[in-house]
């Protein structure tokens, strides 16, 4: 979840508004905290790939059964929508 709002973040900042069916930089509009105005832009991106990066570690226990799980993982910090 934390993962997903981070990226949503990122998106309201340097995303295709034809993609994302909402107008880009809404939260910046709207005064909003969000991870790229607390860490900026690079960091937040960062912070994204670490997130993705430890859930997928903590998955590995569970073997191939997790595997639908970092895919998402995956899908959610490369997801453009």
């Amino acid at each position: 979840g934390l993962t997903f709002q981070i990226v949503d973040d990122i998106l309201d900042v340097i995303g295709d508004e034809d993609k994302l069916g909402k107008q880009v930089g809404s939260d910046e509009k709207l005064n909003k905290s969000t991870y790229p105005k607390l860490l900026g832009l690079d960091k937040a991106k960062e912070q994204a790939e670490q997130n993705s990066s430890n859930a997928k570690e903590a998955l590995n226990i569970f073997g191939v059964k997790a595997e639908m799980l970092k895919n998402l993982m995956d899908f959610i910090v490369s997801r453009q929508s």
